[in-house]
């Protein structure tokens, strides 16, 4: 009789042995697979850059470049087999235009991380999501959505201290630098699969906490869970905060509460008080000042302007969207942004002259 040697049909004497065994399989398989990635991202960035210079050669009319990567394709599918047929022809090619200097171009990520890069016009837009999807392990699903959800766009119409455009065509300086800066609006929550009106707050925290994962890439960089409905204790009572969450780059707490209406004063005096009373009895000498993120189903202009959220760098409200606007319509919304923030930072301009 023969038995199957599984995880769990060890010797208990073994499973040090066969732990430490798994763990070099596990990074060999790792390093090969990163090895064909790196090979086959470095191969198709070749083949493209042959194939444009082939053009360039006065190969340039459209019938006969289609003629060519017809034979082409045919050619190389005998000899190498499937994943060259004229559409992946036209995807290498199209991935060499967009990265050019082969310096450029990150061996971290996949062909396929570069087939979804490629496909963006805005070149400071397509230098962010890689190096962000480098930087923070993006897998090829979670940076189709990121760039589905215009998450770029979003994060750039989001800032209020420095001008817009400067910001758009810096490819040095760092996107978030300010507390304001790793927060924005609106927040994309299609991954709850809420039907609009149909749930309660419980509701929201739930499927937040079901898809935590997902939530803290749509919160952005640095974020890590720490809890739900965290209890503060009072003499009047005990306070409960939705979520609470760490930035580690901003060094500090990110308290979320959740609100299904329309903002309201009640909200944000009820945010202060959370924040006042995490200062006092949380943060440590350590960490930053404590930020209050409220979430709203729908911004209130007038309360944003006149009540303490106008003036308190700690204090922000951002609407979020259970269901996924469509492109137009996240456009419209990032252009009223957009303007808001320019009309703000003229105002500035002219307090400072004295206007």
């Amino acid at each position: 009789m023969t038995t199957d040697l599984t995880r769990d049909s060890a010797e208990p004497s073994q499973q040090p042995l066969l732990s430490e065994i798994r763990q070099i399989l596990e990074q060999a398989r790792h390093q090969v697979k990163q090895t064909v990635n790196s090979a086959m991202v470095q191969a198709y960035w070749q083949i493209g850059r042959l194939i444009i210079e082939d053009e360039q050669q006065g190969n340039t009319r459209a019938e006969y470049g289609k003629a060519q990567l017809k034979q082409l394709s045919s050619q190389l599918t005998a000899e190498f087999g499937k994943g060259f047929d004229v559409t992946n022809l036209r995807n290498m090619r199209r991935f060499y235009l967009a990265f050019e200097k082969r310096e450029t171009v990150s061996l971290e990520l996949s062909w396929s991380h570069y087939n979804l890069l490629a496909r963006i016009e805005n070149e400071n837009a397509r230098l962010w999501y890689q190096a962000e999807a480098s930087q923070q392990n993006w897998s090829v699903r979670a940076l189709e959505r990121q760039i589905g959800t215009l998450y770029y766009e979003r994060l750039l119409a989001s800032k209020e201290k420095q001008p817009v455009e400067q910001e758009a065509n810096s490819k040095t300086q760092p996107l978030a630098e300010t507390a304001q800066d790793y927060l924005r609006d609106p927040y994309i929550l299609d991954f709850l699969n809420l039907e609009q009106g149909q749930y309660q707050e419980s509701d929201l925290e739930q499927g937040i906490i079901n898809n935590l994962q997902k939530f803290l890439l749509e919160l952005g960089k640095g974020f890590a869970f720490v809890e739900r409905q965290q209890r503060i204790m009072t003499d009047d009572g005990d306070y409960f905060i939705d979520l609470v969450f760490y930035n580690f780059h901003l060094k500090c707490f990110v308290l979320i509460d959740l609100k299904l209406n329309k903002l309201s004063h009640q909200d944000v005096g009820q945010m202060d008080m959370y924040v006042r009373m995490y200062e006092e009895q949380k943060r440590s000498k350590d960490d930053n000042p404590t930020i209050g993120l409220i979430l709203c189903s729908e911004h209130n202009r007038t309360v944003a302007k006149y009540s303490v959220l106008n003036d308190n760098q700690q204090l922000f409200a951002s609407t979020y969207k259970t269901q996924l606007p469509s492109e137009e319509e996240l456009r419209i919304e990032l252009e009223r942004e957009r303007t808001l923030v320019q009309q703000q930072l003229e105002q500035q301009r002219k307090e400072k002259l004295g206007e």
